[in-house]
């Protein structure tokens, strides 16, 4: 069956002037624009009229540089100026210019295009923008006469669900999954058509579009004589352009992840999801629902990039779609959710497959009476266990069937037996060792103080088992600069004593008892030591530093207890002091955008490499704080903690009024949080694929295991599988994560995830099953790896090729027939081209010398360890605005597409993004607004840099932003300072840059130019 998904006709076709440069405010009446407006030289992909197609202006803007003519075949218009079949625009050449053809190309191919006014009205009539807002419209609706040339049909209201009314000898796409919206294209000059506004009412002809999808598109489709002529195009067109009249694109035309993203709440928000399908797509990360395990794992834990695995290698590598699953194994599960069950099968330990070795998991087929069972993964007939043993009821399954969590659920945990410890004995409970840099700076600004205070009380709350009266995590401390500070805390001190060992090269632990206690038992000394530290280094002036004896210092320590655990680290600067590890700055931003800039993102190696071995062999984890004013070489300080599962927290510049909060709170969360240590995590398969490829904060000895000295409940590893063999349609693609750990109590366990998809030989199903929030995941981490070998510009043209290739292959295979200056996306794939220019307009991606070497590198190993939810949000940010807000509702406002175009002057909006929060102000905000907000009579009293905060008062409308504020806060891993900026002030500039549909402040197309980019690319694989 051929499958339509969402279609948005001519606009991504015409050859227009400038769109480079869509003015910001693509309806509003003056364009005020930052990047430009129509007419204007264009600045995007602009090409000289000669049919060569000249690279776009700068290589930095993220785009690859378009081959000349030669490869593309100078008849492929680019951008698509598509076999239009009215004649075009009598112009100079400027207002041809921008995608660079000669006029007369647009008849190129007039051959097999069909007669001119039937294929407008094909045009047209598949403008129906599938999948937006599935509410019933009333089009007025057009005689359908195809002998009447001018008038243009419309298709009956989607509601009915007919087939676009279309001309004789034309199929028509017929609009998939989604009931398409009634409405399509413009109507033509012979029929005066009211164009429906917001909720399907008849707008004022005339009046700008509102944001409502699916209604009209004004865009220049009638570039030319016709422009003007029908209603509901926008005011103060022609005016301010150059050459004939044209239209505006209307940017509600294109597919919008607010939209997306809404409509799946609509749908599916609040909902029950039941795991008992194979395959089964689940609600998007944005949506709240509730998960019930019925046998696969919960969506929390895994996410596919698409549920129907293609049956074959040759259909895999024919769409381009990658396979891939992101797992989150220690992924927070909601109280209203059970949480996982944990198995003790005694001495005998987890029943497992003798010959792959995957654990009893539903997939099992018990069979001979109960007495043997058939693997799911290898499909090896084993023997079942005396101790084991069930009969089976009338449909062969077990009578303890829905007793053993193992043989009924997705996610489950078995107590692991000797067998899977170290030395075949039972591990000792974790310990967490606070490394304190004490240099100058870190005294000045007032941190060592901060840390120690904080430490007090933060101690008490230690992460401890269910049901435990304490925490078991032991605890250590250590201060260094050039030499470091090991203190003895033992219970029965009066005073804390402290050993120097100042030989950093060759580190060793000076005490064994008394460094690592109890804290609950050393409350006393801890304390007295926490009071002691801040004065002991008051008067430093030492300002140099070491980092990887600190590493090493901390690994020794560990390994004397024979336990696992985490060091917390607080440094402040490069290591410059002569040691083990010593870093120069080595930044140089001449290197931007040559052949050598990877080398700004390659770790030094040697001692660090040698660390990060001896880090995951003993389960040591390690969480730096980092509080840097200059460059300190984050590629290479964070290169351990991002290979033993650890985090990394920048704060620059720090000043304890201004991040104090901010670092607290990001401090807490992370101690505070759920973790396993000394993980070792195997993804197992069923036959005919197999993973190949793993993207996390994980370390890799060989091609299977994924070692973790720890695992927490925001890390999160991608998978990538690739087909051995042939997939069969009936028995579908199964998979098992298995990860083998050490609890916070100091107990070994393994927890298993099982998950099956479906397989097809119909490319269709897969496109239909696609995840783009989990696609965009997979890209992001395969990107950000790749880029530490091959230039920028050549990881960015793979991105977009491999964009162009998947969405040309589903048009290609699955769409119905329709016009070739159609852009036609997968529904489930229909934002996917938003994502993917976000992620090329990424930090580090983009290749500007504006942007810190350290920013890019801090950026690249975040995102490594992110797991879906958090990529969405980052490359789509959310954009609330709170001037509108109902103060007695409980709920935020929905959020607008990010969009500079979205801000109103009169309008207060808060943007997040997962790393940071602001409120922008707009120029005209209400006064009382303003009053109730910050207490002071209008905008013009605020500070020029905006205020430092948000002040609490105490009235409803500065409850209900902070409640949102704080909700919003809540559902992020990393604490995010809010940043108040007002409108036209310097400080917006780091807002704007967060507005992902606009033009990148460092280079990047807009939205609308990456699309109309992708359709060109698309065209030219399809020809």
């Amino acid at each position: 069956m051929s499958q339509q998904g969402y279609v948005a006709a001519p606009p991504y076709s015409q050859a227009q002037a400038g769109i480079g440069g869509y003015s910001a405010g693509f309806g509003g009446p003056p364009p005020q624009s930052h990047y430009g407006v129509y007419g204007s030289p264009p600045q995007g992909y602009s090409a000289p009229p000669t049919g060569a197609l000249k690279p776009p202006a700068s290589s930095s803007s993220g785009m690859p540089t378009p081959p000349v003519s030669g490869q593309y075949g100078a008849n492929i218009q680019q951008n698509g100026a598509h076999t239009h079949s009215f004649p075009p625009p009598v112009a100079s050449a400027s207002s041809m210019s921008a995608y660079g053809q000669p006029p007369q190309s647009a008849f190129h191919s007039m051959a097999q295009a069909p007669p001119p006014t039937q294929q407008l009205t094909n045009q047209m009539s598949a403008m129906n923008i599938g999948g937006y807002g599935q509410r019933p419209m009333q089009a007025p609706q057009s005689p359908s006469s195809s002998a009447a040339p001018q008038q243009f049909q419309t298709s009956p209201p989607a509601a009915m669900g007919h087939p676009p009314l279309s001309p004789p000898g034309q199929q028509l796409p017929s609009l998939g999954s989604p009931p398409p919206m009634g409405m399509s294209g413009p109507p033509g000059p012979g029929v005066h058509q009211p164009p429906l506004g917001p909720q399907g009412y008849p707008q004022q002809p005339g009046s700008p579009m509102s944001g409502s999808y699916g209604a009209q598109m004004a865009g220049p489709q009638m570039a030319g004589p016709q422009s003007g002529a029908f209603p509901g195009g926008f005011p103060g067109g022609p005016a301010q352009m150059a050459g004939p009249p044209q239209k505006k694109l209307d940017p509600d035309s294109i597919p919008s992840t607010t939209q997306v993203i809404e409509d799946d709440q609509a749908k599916r928000g609040g909902q029950v999801y039941v795991t008992n399908i194979r395959g089964q797509v689940p609600p998007l990360v944005t949506t709240d629902y509730t998960v019930q395990d019925q046998g696969n794992a919960s969506p929390r834990f895994m996410r596919c990039t698409t549920y129907s695995f293609p049956c074959t290698a040759d259909l895999a590598k024919q769409c381009k779609v990658p396979l891939a699953t992101i797992i989150k194994p220690f992924a927070t599960v909601p109280k209203n959710e059970t949480p996982l069950y944990v198995v003790n099968h005694g001495e005998t330990g987890p029943i497992r497959c003798n010959r792959c070795k995957a654990y009893m998991c539903p997939y099992m087929q018990f069979i001979d009476g109960g007495r043997r069972y058939q693997c799911g993964f290898c499909s090896c007939v084993n023997e079942v266990p005396a101790q084991y043993f069930q009969h089976l009821d009338h449909m062969g399954r077990r009578m303890d069937l829905y007793e053993r969590p193992e043989l009924s659920l997705g996610s489950y945990e078995f107590i692991a037996t000797l067998d899977y410890c170290k030395n075949n004995k039972p591990p000792n409970a974790p310990a967490y060792i606070f490394m304190i840099d004490v240099s100058y700076n870190n005294i000045k600004s007032g941190l060592v103080k901060l840390i120690c205070e904080e430490l007090k009380t933060l101690l008490d709350r230690l992460p401890k088992e269910d049901g435990a009266e304490a925490s078991a995590i032991k605890v250590g401390f250590v201060t260094y600069n050039k030499i470091l500070h090991f203190y003895n805390v033992k219970s029965a001190l009066a005073q804390p004593q402290m050993m120097v060992v100042s030989d950093v090269a060759e580190m060793f632990v000076p005490l064994l008892d008394g460094f690592l206690v109890n804290f609950q038992e050393s409350r006393a000394v801890i304390n007295n030591l926490l009071d002691q530290i801040p004065d002991m280094f008051a008067d430093t002036n030492e300002s140099e530093t070491v980092y990887a004896p600190v590493i090493q210092a901390g690994v020794e320590a560990l390994k004397a207890a024979e336990c696992s655990g985490k060091l917390f680290i607080f440094q402040s600067s490069i290591p410059t002091a002569e040691a083990p590890g010593k870093l120069k700055n080595r930044d140089d931003r001449k290197l931007v955008g040559t052949e050598k800039e990877k080398t700004l993102f390659q770790p030094q190696r040697g001692v660090y490499e040698q660390l990060t071995k001896d880090c995951v062999a003993q389960g040591c984890c390690v969480d730096l704080f980092l509080f840097p004013n200059q460059f300190v070489d984050i590629a290479t300080m964070g290169d351990v903690p991002s290979h033993t599962g650890g985090s990394i927290y920048k704060y620059s510049n720090f000043q304890v009024e201004a991040n104090g909060q901010q670092f607290l709170s990001d401090l807490r969360r992370d101690v505070e949080k759920s973790i396993g240590f000394d993980a070792i995590m195997r993804v197992r398969t069923g036959t005919g694929f197999r993973a190949t490829d793993f993207f996390g904060a994980v370390y890799m000895n060989n091609t299977t295991d994924v070692e973790m000295a720890a695992v927490d409940c925001e890390k999160a590893v991608t998978v990538e599988f690739k087909h051995d063999d042939t997939l069969s349609e009936e028995s579908g693609a199964v998979m098992q994560c298995a990860l083998l750990y050490t609890t916070i109590g100091g107990q070994r366990r393994l927890r298993i995830h099982n998950l099956s998809l479906n397989c097809s030989s119909q490319l269709s199903e897969l496109y239909k099953s696609c995840e783009t929030d989990a696609l965009i995941n997979f890209f992001a981490k395969s990107a950000y790896r790749a880029m530490l070998n091959q230039p920028l510009k050549t990881v960015r043209e793979i991105l977009v090729n491999q964009t162009a290739h998947m969405l040309a292959c589903y048009r290609k295979n699955c769409a119905s027939p329709s016009a070739v200056s159609q852009l036609i996306l997968p529904d489930a794939m229909k934002v996917f081209p938003v994502y993917m220019n976000s992620l090329l307009k990424t930090p580090a991606l983009v290749g500007s010398t504006e942007l810190s070497t350290d920013d890019r590198a801090f950026y690249r190993l975040l995102v490594n360890a992110m797991g879906v939810e958090e990529t969405q949000v980052l490359l789509y940010p959310r954009l609330v605005p709170l001037h509108t807000v109902d103060v007695s509702s409980e709920a935020i406002p929905a959020p607008v597409r990010c969009s500079e175009e979205r801000l109103s002057e009169s309008g207060i909006f808060l943007l997040e993004n997962g790393l940071s929060m602001f409120l922008w102000l707009g120029q005209a905000c209400p006064p009382d607004l303003v009053q109730n907000l910050f207490g002071v009579p209008s905008l013009g009293h605020l500070s020029s840099e905006g205020p430092a905060s948000l002040p609490v008062l105490d009235n409803a409308h500065s409850r209900k932003i902070h409640s949102i504020i704080s909700s919003i806060s809540q559902q992020r891993s990393t604490s995010m300072k809010l940043l108040i900026v007002k409108q036209k002030d310097r400080a917006e500039m780091l807002f704007r840059q967060h507005l992902v549909e606009d033009k990148g402040l460092h280079g990047g197309a807009s939205y609308m130019d990456f699309l109309c980019y992708v359709h060109r690319e698309i065209r030219q694989l399809l020809t």
